[in-house]
């Protein structure tokens, strides 16, 4: 079972060749989405056809939802000079053009237990959080667990679905499973250090966003306002923009959410100023 393919064909298909002296006489049969974002699925098609794909429902709807095409208009529109660079450094390396999503085929929900070879593996949904269809991956006699994007390690998290309670308590049952190895979404392999370190990260920002929200201090000021202190030295430090405007909504329910190319409009200036 593969967990998670890669943001486009040819970096799975290099990802692939990389596994082939293990496949070649163990090969994937199935294969495992942790959540709707298109660099863990946008990969799928490089899969060969009869490979088994889990995901969530939700996870599916998302993929539904923010389908390749949108990244190629984001990547190929004029959208002002400070947005249209902060896009090609993100987006840019990868190859969108002609890609379709291939959708999993098999969904669940809450739990699901499937069995690889002789081994068990519990698939958890803990989402929403950073998505809204995060799932976990948990392989007991390996003291393993793959946390997709619930774990991301010396890199900023960031909250696109909410509420940010869930993913506090996806880091709890985390730990709570007892596994030494830790497979994060992004970064190196850890431990419980690292889903510690999220959880400072979320319950500072968090608790700094809430003093400025109460003080009346406008979302997009609070994001410049907010010393990252411990977390300065993380990659793609601008997603506080995203967080404070999640923390925001979730502090005034009747407050409605900035649309995704407002919040990468003000990612992409934060980005620039700092």
């Amino acid at each position: 079972m593969l967990i998670d393919t890669l943001f486009d064909i040819p970096l799975t298909r290099e990802m692939l060749d990389a596994m082939r002296p293990v496949t070649s006489t163990r090969p994937i049969d199935a294969a495992v989405n942790t959540h709707g974002n298109g660099d863990h699925c946008w990969g799928n098609g490089a899969l060969p056809a009869q490979v088994a794909i889990y995901a969530t429902t939700r996870a599916v709807e998302d993929m539904r939802e923010e389908p390749p095409a949108l990244l190629q208009t984001l990547l190929k529109v004029d959208l002002g000079p400070e947005l249209n660079e902060f896009a090609a450094r993100i987006f840019g390396p990868f190859q969108f053009d002609g890609l379709e999503a291939r959708l999993p085929t098999e969904t669940f929900e809450d739990r699901l237990e499937l069995r690889v070879g002789e081994r068990r593996l519990e698939l958890i949904e803990v989402g929403p959080a950073h998505t809204r269809g995060d799932a976990i991956i948990h392989v007991p006699d390996a003291a393993t667990v793959f946390t997709g994007d619930i774990l991301f390690v010396g890199g900023t998290p960031v909250i696109w679905a909410g509420p940010s309670s869930n993913w506090l308590a996806a880091c709890d049952l985390i730990i709570g499973l007892g596994a030494r190895t830790l497979v994060p979404g992004h970064g190196p392999v850890t431990d419980d250090d690292g889903v510690r370190d999220v959880k400072r990260y979320l319950e500072y920002v968090r608790d700094e966003a809430r003093q400025m929200f109460d003080a009346g201090v406008a979302a997009s000021d609070a994001a410049e306002e907010i010393d990252l202190r411990d977390f300065a030295d993380w990659t793609a430090p601008e997603r506080i923009v995203q967080n404070i405007e999640q923390f925001y909504c979730e502090f005034d329910p009747t407050r409605s959410a900035a649309s995704k190319l407002d919040i990468y409009q003000a990612m992409a200036r934060w980005a620039k100023r700092h």
